[in-house]
């Protein structure tokens, strides 16, 4: 997977995500596939159970279907799914 700034704008339903630093010390270390997204959340299956995790307060690490992984702070992905493929993205490298 090319890896550029659209990526915040991927589907992120299904992948496995590991929350790599965080703001909540309940977060830490937490891991597991993103089962669900809303505009300020995504719920995790971890270690059997569903997990809610505020987006704006962790940086995750997403691996993909492709092995790819990619470092993404969550503030980044802050909002509704479906408005994130409408939003103009400044380059951030």
């Amino acid at each position: 997977m090319k890896v550029t700034p659209d990526i915040i704008r991927a589907e992120f339903v299904g992948t496995e995500a590991k929350i790599a630093k965080s703001k909540d010390p309940s977060y830490a270390g937490m891991s597991g596939r993103i089962i669900d997204e809303t505009r300020k959340t995504f719920t995790m299956s971890h270690e059997g159970r569903r997990k809610t995790v505020i987006k704006d307060l962790a940086v995750f690490h997403f691996r993909f279907s492709d092995g790819t992984v990619v470092e993404i702070d969550g503030g980044l992905l802050m909002g509704r799914p479906e408005d994130r493929l409408k939003k103009h993205i400044r380059r951030l490298w």
